[in-house]
């Protein structure tokens, strides 16, 4: 399974310079590297040295680049999809669109950036993916759908089930997916298709949860809108479950003060890297270990034992979070991000009978 990177900040900081770096310097260790850009203007080829394509290709020892393009990704992703129709559909009726004719609507860029970056880690050509995209709030939607999707079909799927229209329908779901489909979709079994479905969310919610699968570095410079910034960003990471294993700076106009710094993201590292003047050696020498993500505090811990859910939700205070329970999940709400916490078996159906937030971590007893 490959490790996959990404960076988040402000704009201007310096993020698709870490990423190469971070590409070059995995790639130096015998990693094999492919380094994925969604930057669709000419910086990344530019900074990097080369053209680079929409098919992955050689910049050296180890290492393979790519840009995902979402118009390129859009027809792949609808050949895919027709391929599928027609392997459980009686009658397709997507035949007679074409991906070249479609085009790109708003959160297309993220859905198709995630499903090219899951077929990549399926292929099993890489130990390393890093990619370099937008490295904001959208960067976090994306790396968060596989948690929200699950939410959605598992809390609309009940409320249609017992809702008066889908007892009126039940009788009738056989006997029509049996007409439409290839499958047989009797009663609440949703077959091949639906399971598929469940295992690839299931297994990218692991792999998000898993700082040895999946994690992220901030980059910052010594601005202080720049450092406001990586803060936020490391706050509503924790709300997609998605680890920051540190802090990256990088040097502006602005100077950096280490000892400043380190206050303002303290527990987390922060590496300092000198301004980028052609040697890509010296930034990677000055590069953290990127694999230590693992020893930076978790998002998440539950404690079946005690009844507890603890969240870690750095640089926000406690007007900030919300929480709210709904039957057997719980809701919290902090800056622009919701997490809704499918609770275990054993915690399942309690009320909360506490919530505690202190030192950036909110703390809920059931």
């Amino acid at each position: 399974m490959a490790f996959l990177l990404t960076f988040l900040g402000k704009g201007g900081t310096g993020r698709t310079t870490v990423a190469i770096a971070a590409a070059k310097q995995f790639a130096e260790q015998g990693y094999r590297v492919l380094l994925a850009s969604q930057n669709p203007g000419p910086g990344f080829d530019l900074i990097i040295g080369a053209p680079v394509g929409t098919d992955p290709q050689e910049l050296g020892v180890n290492l393979k680049a790519v840009q995902l393009r979402s118009t390129v990704l859009l027809e792949k992703a609808w050949e895919d999809l027709k391929q599928l129709e027609a392997e459980y559909v009686r009658t397709p009726f997507f035949k007679t669109v074409f991906g070249q004719e479609l085009g790109i609507l708003p959160g297309m860029d993220s859905a198709l950036a995630l499903n090219a970056l899951r077929e990549y880690e399926d292929s099993g050509n890489y130990d390393v993916i890093i990619y370099d995209g937008p490295g904001d709030l959208s960067t976090l939607r994306m790396v968060g759908s596989p948690e929200i999707l699950s939410w959605y079909a598992r809390r609309f799927r009940q409320v249609i089930a017992d809702s008066d229209l889908g007892k009126a329908l039940s009788p009738f779901v056989q006997p029509v997916t049996a007409a439409v489909f290839t499958v047989n979709w009797a009663g609440d079994n949703f077959a091949e298709p639906t399971e598929r479905a469940n295992a690839a969310l299931d297994d990218a919610k692991q792999a998000i949860a898993d700082p040895n699968r999946v994690a992220a570095y901030l980059v910052t410079t010594g601005d202080e809108v720049a450092i406001a910034t990586a803060q936020y960003y490391w706050g509503s990471a924790q709300q997609v479950g998605l680890t920051i294993g540190g802090v990256i700076a990088t040097p502006t106009t602005v100077p950096l003060d280490a000892a400043a710094l380190q206050t303002a993201f303290d527990p987390l590292s922060v590496a300092t890297l000198p301004s980028y003047t052609g040697d890509w050696q010296a930034l990677i020498t000055a590069l953290p270990d990127l694999k230590q993500a693992a020893t930076a505090p978790k998002p998440m811990d539950i404690d079946v034992a005690l009844g507890q859910v603890k969240l870690f939700l750095p640089k926000f205070d406690k007007s900030q979070v919300k929480l709210t329970q709904y039957g057997p999940e719980v809701t919290i709400e902090a800056g622009d991000q919701r997490h809704n916490i499918f609770l275990p078996p054993e915690l399942r159906g309690k009320p909360v009978k506490a919530a505690k937030f202190q030192g950036g971590y909110l703390t809920i007893s059931f």
